[in-house]
């Protein structure tokens, strides 16, 4: 009884976090589904005609037309992106030997985009020796700079787009200033300059960290940035389509935020879609159909993909046995 009480325990311990994205997203949908009923009756409609009205008045076609090429873009970008810290960091690799691996994580991704890149580390350990915990820094490298580029973009456009912006955006500087005080000291202590003795930064999970250099940091902001400034025009003219009216530069200060909602664990992005409406509380129906259709076509477009790199993927991985 006692042996099986011991292995019965941390079973139950792990449940609750693997629940928290789940119920993330349970609160997400019942909330947009209180908001969107609410704006439903205004008009004097129930809640599937309003939907079905807005859904309706979508030129499709155009819509596709826009995503299709910028899921592309940001496929070939986000690739470009993992195969030159991957050449920095842990091992030479070409550009196209990248793109099965990166495509194939975006299936895992659905749920959850860190667990792809924790694939990611699996796939490069066994095709090319790679110690797991080194390509687990490299991903952590990426996951690091995906936080400074984000909020170097939304600090333009907040600043830019000012008078425009909902009042809380007008924390994104102080928290960029914030965090551009501890880059400084982050940089200074890999680099040894500060608590030399610390035995901290020669952790395996510290690698990429320890060789990278400020330029480098640098460099993934800069090989990030056209994905971002598409997005920018392709969210901006699909809000059109949806029949919200929305301005570059609006849309500049909004996606990153945005981005930083998707990034949460959960399925379908529930926290991206739910931001939307706060955006435009207006357009409550709109901006809910628009979050849904935008950031679930990206991921399962994506995982699409994925798929077409799945049988390579897994001869890469696997060899001879049966994946």
């Amino acid at each position: 009884m006692t042996g099986g009480s011991r292995t019965a325990s941390p079973r139950r311990a792990s449940i609750g976090p693997k629940l928290v994205p789940w119920i993330i997203t349970a609160a997400c949908f019942f909330y947009l589904y209180t908001r969107i009923d609410a704006a439903a009756l205004r008009q004097g409609q129930s809640l599937v005609p309003y939907l079905s009205d807005v859904f309706a008045r979508v030129q499709w076609s155009t819509w596709l037309a826009l995503m299709v090429p910028y899921s592309l873009t940001f496929f070939l970008i986000d690739s470009l992106v993992l195969w030159r810290v991957v050449n920095w960091f842990n091992t030479r690799i070409g550009y196209a030997d990248i793109l099965p691996v990166r495509a194939s994580t975006y299936v895992l991704s659905i749920l959850n985009e860190q667990v792809g890149k924790g694939a990611m580390a699996i796939y490069l350990n066994r095709r090319d020796g790679v110690p797991g915990w080194q390509v687990g820094s490299s991903m952590l490298f990426i996951m690091f700079c995906e936080f400074y580029y984000l909020l170097a973009w939304a600090t333009l456009g907040a600043l830019l787009r000012w008078q425009s912006l909902p009042p809380i955006f007008h924390q994104i500087p102080l928290v960029a200033l914030a965090a551009a005080i501890f880059f400084a000291f982050w940089v200074l202590y890999f680099s040894g300059r500060i608590l030399p003795e610390s035995k901290l930064r020669e952790r395996e999970i510290f690698h990429a960290f320890r060789r990278a250099r400020p330029w480098q940091y640098l460099t993934i902001l800069v090989l990030r940035s056209p994905a971002l400034l598409l997005a920018v025009f392709v969210y901006t003219w699909s809000l059109a389509l949806f029949g919200i009216e929305a301005s570059l530069g609006e849309i500049l200060g909004y996606l990153p935020v945005i981005f930083f909602g998707a990034a949460v664990p959960g399925p379908m992005r529930a926290v991206a879609i739910t931001m939307w409406t706060q955006l435009f509380p207006n357009d409550v129906g709109e901006a809910a159909a628009f979050g849904l259709c935008m950031h679930n076509f990206f991921i399962f477009f994506n995982a699409a993909l994925g798929l077409l790199f799945m049988r390579r993927a897994q001869r890469e991985l696997f060899g001879g046995e049966t994946a």
